[in-house]
């Protein structure tokens, strides 16, 4: 070897090595950066599902709503999305992401710190929650707009799949925790008082969102295009792609299923089953454990059979779970919803898993706050719908014929998913 070669192959060794270091200490501060989102979402969330649970048991416990009054409830939170979701794409688009993310927290926070405040002051009512429900949901939908547009700029495109699968699992963890806490906590102190939980985990998101760096955004538009014509863009994207339109159709319909459940489960289980409080949030944790078990799998799951016969079989089995809900009875007999819960849960978290994953991996990023926000006002505006929808059905034949009747419609999501081209491939991509 000439000297020449010699001292060549140093010098590329040596650059290797800094090279090598360089991208260590990239991947360690990324870590870092995930770390820290990650733990402010688990925080958020669990606070979000001890509230899940405390408003529709005020409403059933302490003001002795109606099927159709808790429906209101319920489905106030998810009315945001019609009325604002198309234009938080723009506005997470236009805004800086970060101070969104912890102005939106803060909002929240202050909103369900003012029902402890109003119970204390004998001034709950059925007015109060709804309107609760409803500013929370109006700062969701600019929160979670951003956040899924969040993740893409500080996770690598080939961690997208592994990174919202820990997301998915760490959020059916806090489904898994939240419900039976909640549930306890309205026993023991009081629906109002057991929300003072979630407004402090809405602080804490807060503080630890504040201290990410700012995320990368896509260079700025050269046009001067308005907030229709953007929004007109982000639809024409989706509705013409052949994988994402279709995905947010079958999202559209098993929202609806979920709305419905989210009326019909508590009234359900305190008014025909006559379960407790207590019992009520460990039945509604078995949907965390099923989400649990489907994030788990689902990296696994799409490495075997491709990320389009994952989306399949988690549509079908979703689906199918559904029916063993109206025939749970009292006693041990309510082993059979905790089942039908649990299985319809790791279904869609599955197919959402994959659906977002191809979303935020095939979608231009000046695009996707767009995208995200048009999905999610076709998909979670359903969500209302349903709750009402449920809450009115419960009212005519009865929470246990509503819940067969959701169980039927729950079919049109896999159907949605065979009737087109997705049905033929392995990989959606």
């Amino acid at each position: 070897m000439t000297t020449r070669t010699a001292v060549a192959t140093e010098n590329g060794a040596e650059n290797g090595a800094e090279r090598g270091a360089a991208d260590e200490a990239r991947r360690r501060a990324s870590a870092g950066v995930f770390r820290r989102y990650w733990t402010g979402s688990l925080v958020s969330r669990l606070g979000d599902q001890v509230t899940g649970v405390a408003l529709p048991l005020i409403a059933v416990l302490t003001l002795h709503a109606t099927a159709w009054q808790v429906g209101l409830v319920t489905g106030a939170g998810y009315l945001a999305w019609l009325l604002v979701g198309l234009p938080a794409g723009v506005l997470v688009h236009r805004l800086p992401l970060r101070g969104t993310q912890v102005g939106m927290d803060l909002v929240r926070g202050l909103a369900v710190a003012s029902v402890p405040v109003a119970a204390a002051l004998g001034g709950l009512g059925l007015p109060h929650l709804v309107a609760v429900a409803l500013l929370v949901g109006l700062a969701s939908v600019v929160f979670d707009v951003g956040n899924s547009t969040f993740l893409p700029s500080i996770v690598p495109k080939e961690e997208l799949t592994a990174r919202n699968s820990l997301l998915s699992g760490s959020s059916a963890a806090t489904e898994l925790a939240g419900p039976p806490l909640g549930g306890v906590l309205v026993q023991l102190v009081g629906g109002a008082a057991a929300m003072v939980l979630d407004a402090v985990s809405y602080l804490v998101s807060a503080a630890l969102l504040r201290s990410l760096p700012r995320a990368r955004r896509p260079a700025a538009r050269p046009s001067g295009a308005g907030m229709w014509e953007q929004i007109r863009e982000g639809r024409h994207f989706v509705t013409r792609h052949p994988v994402i339109g279709p995905c947010a159709a079958y999202a559209t319909a098993v929202n609806f299923v979920a709305g419905g459940l989210m009326t019909l489960t508590p009234v359900f289980l305190v008014g025909t089953l006559d379960a407790p409080a207590a019992a009520v949030g460990a039945l509604m944790a078995t949907g965390g454990l099923g989400s649990l078990v489907g994030a788990a799998l689902t990296p696994r799951t799409v490495s075997r059979i491709g990320s389009g016969g994952a989306l399949r079989w988690g549509a079908l089995i979703a689906a199918l779970f559904t029916f063993l809900l109206p025939a749970a009875g009292s006693g041990w007999a309510v082993l059979v919803f905790a089942v039908g819960n649990a299985g319809f849960s790791a279904g869609v978290v599955v197919t959402s898993i994959v659906t977002r994953t191809h979303r935020q991996s095939h979608t231009p990023p000046e695009l996707l706050p767009r995208v995200m926000a048009t999905v999610r006002f076709v998909s979670w505006g359903a969500i209302p719908v349903g709750a009402v929808l449920a809450g009115a059905a419960s009212t005519v034949w009865g929470p246990r014929t509503a819940l067969l009747l959701l169980a039927v419609s729950s079919l049109v999501s896999p159907a949605i998913l065979l009737a087109g081209s997705i049905r033929r491939v392995r990989d959606l991509a």
